[in-house]
């Protein structure tokens, strides 16, 4: 009876657990570049009071054992990294990854981190920047008086200068790629870091090996489904519903048991 309270345990902090990743995902619903996330689950250690294959007699042996788990745990929360739908907003800043592949950030502590999250603007210097002040990688600078500024589907950088009749290129974006985008590990404001898992990134021009393009004038939204999350949410609800029922019935076992001992 204790061993089913210790299991039934395991599923509430399971289903706990993926009710606050569906509760991340909602809260991401309009974050621009946003991955959702899912659990993974994981059946825990078993107990072997008989070993499949033992012996019954010299001749004979079980044929299946019997086999009690011990429950569940969460042992990682993956990114889905699908790409969101891409939002028209007409602001030409505003980049949109079509594809696979990471714009390049330089953070203030030196480390570069890598972001799908294109709504950039232009520092008091001139400089291409996040939301929060970091510059994009490689440093992109905007003339003063440049009146417009083009950004192509290979990531060529132009801009429109008054009294000059042709546009005149300044830089060039890169994109960086993963061999496992998921190992990359978040670090909030729309921010990712390489890590182990996701090996070291590969960089080029975008539209050039396997790389997304670049779309002027559109952010990439959250891949988060509404529905689905709503659906998992449902089902969480009811998972934790019913191990809370049997956590239930195995107190009003035991409490039987002391009745009839007493």
């Amino acid at each position: 009876m204790i061993q089913s309270l210790a299991v039934v345990r395991t599923g509430l902090e399971g289903e706990q657990t993926q009710m606050d990743v569906i509760a991340n995902n909602l809260a991401n619903l309009n974050t621009t570049g946003f991955k959702k996330v899912r659990p993974v689950f994981a059946d825990l250690i078993y107990q072997d009071p008989t070993q499949a294959g033992g012996f019954t007699s010299q001749a004979t042996n079980y044929p299946s054992g019997l086999q009690q788990g011990t429950g569940s745990n969460v042992i990682a929360t993956e990114p889905v990294v699908t790409q969101g739908s891409l939002e028209q907003t007409g602001n030409a800043l505003d980049l949109a990854i079509n594809g696979q592949g990471y714009f390049e950030i330089l953070q203030p502590n030196g480390q570069l981190a890598y972001t799908r999250d294109g709504s950039f603007q232009i520092s008091a210097t001139g400089q291409l920047v996040t939301a929060q002040g970091y510059l994009v990688q490689p440093p992109i600078t905007i003339p003063r008086n440049a009146q417009s500024i083009t950004v192509g589907t290979d990531g060529t950088v132009s801009v429109q200068i008054q009294g000059q009749a042709q546009p005149s290129q300044i830089g060039l974006l890169q994109l960086a790629n993963f061999i496992n985008p998921a190992g990359l590990q978040n670090i909030g404001t729309n921010l990712a870091v390489q890590t182990q898992a996701s090996g070291a990134p590969t960089t080029g021009q975008p539209s050039q090996n396997g790389l997304g393009t670049v779309a002027q004038g559109y952010l990439e939204g959250s891949n988060v489904s509404v529905v689905d999350e709503m659906i998992d949410m449902i089902a969480t609800q009811r998972a934790y519903e019913l191990d809370t029922q049997a956590a239930k019935n195995v107190d009003q076992m035991l409490d039987y048991l002391n009745q009839v001992n007493t």
